[in-house]
């Protein structure tokens, strides 16, 4: 009875994510929806952060890579520019959206499918690592809030 006790309480605590006293809060994580698996994927989210932090990567069972990219425009061309690492200020929001800075998801296994989940985990410079759930929604959704492009 006792070691059933203690193997809960280890399986419990394991099934937390891993901050800094729960410092940083990631919502509004999506993703859109794929057709193909050759072409990349792209996901969404906002980070706010009691402290000051820096998001080092991101990886996810869905892909080979996730790269954050952000978007440039040099002699009037936008080209997304990818970024090594991710500072988060402190009690500032930091969005990532559709047409701006977004995560690149390459190396597809799988179609993205509408109404589907996937985990994502991103490791922090102090929080450490926190895993998500990634909510995919349609190839035109323009955020969470069900609007399309």
């Amino acid at each position: 009875m006792k070691r059933t006790a203690i193997a809960l309480v280890m399986t419990l605590l394991s099934a937390l994510p891993v901050s800094a006293g729960n410092l940083v809060e990631i919502s509004d994580a999506w993703a859109r929806a794929t057709i193909l698996t050759s072409r990349p994927g792209v996901a969404y989210l906002t980070i706010t952060s009691a402290a000051t932090d820096r998001l080092l990567e991101i990886t996810t069972a869905v892909a080979d890579h996730v790269m954050i990219h952000d978007v440039v425009t040099v002699d009037d061309v936008r080209r997304m520019r990818h970024v090594m690492a991710l500072d988060v200020p402190a009690n500032r929001p930091v969005t990532l959206a559709p047409g701006a800075m977004h995560l690149m998801l390459t190396g597809l296994h799988e179609k993205l499918r509408e109404g589907e989940k996937f985990p994502m985990t991103l490791r922090f410079e102090n929080a450490g690592e926190i895993s998500i759930d990634v909510a995919i929604l349609g190839i035109a959704a323009a955020g969470p809030q069900g609007e399309t492009e």
